[in-house]
């Protein structure tokens, strides 16, 4: 029994002692070597360099959109009102698609089984007089957001214009209602 006990009592030494051991080498080992990439040496001064990174993602935001009231048709001409939007993109440069709730993403405002097809404009600058006519589903790409911001200065700078435009013949020819739809931007930088 008592040889058992010793040993007991010397394995759990010599376990011991290489834990103690092992420990005292990591921590030796720890307090010689630095963090930086470039180690300094022992002197009255040392140097020692590091290499930061950053990693920037390409990013862009479309904000400040309203929604769009074209008001009531009086019986002649096309109805027409813009949206000055902010539009920002890190690099400055984006793609605009733009679709509508009707079949396939068209264009078009409904109420009940009737439909209205509309227009869409865009203009790569707020407050823009015209824009290039955008084809549902498919991307108008090469536009320049001149935004400094994600916000466009909380609103103030606007960036984009996004037009919406409905045809006298497609509303003298619609049947009398109230009609809505829905427009989706989906601004990607380039």
């Amino acid at each position: 029994m008592l040889v058992f006990g010793v040993f007991r009592t010397v394995r759990l030494l010599a376990v011991s002692t290489f834990l103690i051991v092992g420990f005292v080498a990591l921590v030796g080992e720890a307090s010689r070597t630095s963090h930086a990439a470039t180690q300094g040496s022992i002197g009255a001064t040392s140097d020692g360099a590091l290499t930061i990174t950053l990693t920037i993602a390409i990013l862009a935001r479309v904000s400040g959109i309203d929604d769009i009231d074209l008001g009531t048709w009086s019986g002649t001409g096309d109805l027409a009102i813009s949206d000055d939007i902010c539009v920002w993109a890190s690099g400055g440069g984006y793609s605009i698609t733009a679709s509508g709730d009707g079949a396939g993403g068209a264009f078009t405002l409904g109420s009940g089984d009737n439909t209205v097809e509309y227009s869409v404009k865009w203009a790569d600058g707020g407050g823009a007089e015209s824009g290039t006519a955008l084809t549902s589903n498919s991307a108008l790409e090469s536009q320049t957001s001149t935004a400094t911001s994600s916000d466009c200065n909380g609103g103030n700078d606007p960036s984009a214009t996004v037009a919406v435009e409905i045809a006298e013949n497609q509303l003298a020819g619609a049947a009398g209602g109230s009609y809505s739809g829905t427009i989706t931007l989906v601004v990607a930088p380039e």
